[in-house]
């Protein structure tokens, strides 16, 4: 029995991390972000129900929305996979310009939702310009740690440059408000850096003011500094500051082993606030229970594992663009699902950031899938790059033979 569940560990870690021999893409890659993307439309209809009946008399309005979006993002991922990788980081800077503008036009023209004015109204869907601002961030990121790759290595200068880009992104994100996304740019630049090789006493001193900073922020600003006090004691006011989390708690703990099974939550019937966008994993806990969020938590894990694999053959092929930007998207997932989990289950202070492919909107959606796409764009190119390099065993069998 124990050899044959040691075997089964050892089948199902050799699929995670071997790539298909005869796929010119990763096909567990694609089969993951699938099973992700129906998670979310299946939790999303179930969370969004009363929701939509009692703002348009529709119960499935938020849910065919969601599917119509959902469609739309696999059209455009399948359109992101004819781009080559040369293209995005050639035009990485021009798409870092065009995320400032839109993160300056979000401040005049944005649409104000719960005091944030975080949104653009397009007609169809409302575009966020932060998730925007985060693919254009980490394209350019990546493209300069190409060009630039000894001098982060070595100088202050080289390491300092692209935080000054951050700082300017930083500032227009808090004055939607928007920490959070600021904070996961922040995460996401910090590893790639140190992925690149910067010295370890300027991340120390980086992440040091940056701690300072953001307590700062925190602080001075009541509604940050409430959601602070509350999530540290959510008892203390529960029908106040600690309303959101104390519901989600209560969704968790009625969720058990086993869940009350789908469709039967009741904290989703309008007393947990944004049941269907942030807080879409406290009714996924309270539906399928412990045993429903570790399968979803493994899928979610799978696909960080699976970039962080793509990026290490990248960088063993030398394919330093693609490498940077898989290691790139791997602390982008798993950050903003640390935080969006985090808050619903009570370890972190309440944050708006969606579960990647899971909570519902359009914009998020569209980038996540946009970047899945490019992660699996990045696997195809180095597995031609691999082919095309010369085998060590055959060139020292014929240097042997002469």
């Amino acid at each position: 029995m124990a050899g044959a569940v040691k075997e089964g560990v050892g089948q199902f870690f050799d699929w995670m991390t071997k790539p298909a021999a005869h796929s010119p893409y990763d096909r567990q890659l694609v089969w993951i972000a699938l099973a992700l993307m129906a998670t979310g439309l299946v939790m999303v209809t179930s969370a969004s129900v009363p929701i939509a009946t009692r703002l348009t008399d529709m119960p499935f309005y938020f849910a065919l929305r969601h599917g119509f979006f959902l469609v739309c993002s696999l059209v455009l991922a399948s359109f992101v996979l004819m781009i080559p990788l040369e293209k995005w980081r050639q035009y990485s800077v021009p798409m870092l310009i065009l995320s400032i503008v839109l993160l300056i036009a979000v401040l005049g023209v944005g649409r104000s939702v719960n005091g944030a004015s975080r949104w653009i109204p397009l007609g169809i869907f409302n575009l966020q310009p932060a998730e925007v601002a985060k693919l254009s961030l980490f394209l350019f990121l990546s493209g300069y740690l190409v060009r630039q790759y000894q001098q982060v290595r070595e100088t202050f200068v080289g390491f300092a440059k692209p935080l000054l880009v951050l700082i300017v992104l930083g500032g227009l994100l808090l004055e939607q408000p928007d920490l959070g996304s600021f904070v996961v740019m922040f995460v996401t630049t910090v590893g790639m850096l140190f992925i690149a090789g910067a010295k370890l006493w300027q991340f120390i001193v980086m992440i040091a003011t940056a701690g300072v900073g953001i307590a700062s922020l925190i602080y001075f600003e009541p509604y940050r500094w409430r959601r602070v006090t509350s999530f540290l004691d959510p008892w203390d006011d529960p029908f106040g500051s600690g309303y959101q989390l104390t519901q989600s708690l209560m969704a968790f703990g009625r969720g058990d082993w086993l869940g009350q099974g789908l469709g039967n939550s009741i904290q989703k019937l309008e007393y947990l606030p944004e049941a269907h966008t942030d807080f879409v994993f406290a009714v996924l806990a309270e539906e399928v229970g412990l045993i429903g969020v570790t399968v979803v938590l493994l899928l979610i894990f799978a696909l960080v594992f699976k970039a962080l694999m793509i990026g290490r053959r990248c960088l063993q092929t030398e394919q330093l663009y693609g490498g940077f930007l898989a290691f790139g998207f791997a602390f982008w997932f798993a950050f903003q699902t640390l935080v969006n989990v985090g808050a619903a289950a009570g370890m972190v202070p309440t944050k708006g950031l969606t579960l990647p492919l899971i909570s519902y909107g359009g914009s998020s959606l569209f980038i996540m899938a946009t970047a899945v796409a490019i992660l699996i764009r990045i696997d195809y190119e180095q597995r031609i790059a691999a082919k095309a390099m010369p085998d060590p065993e055959v060139e020292e069998n014929d240097n042997e033979q002469e």
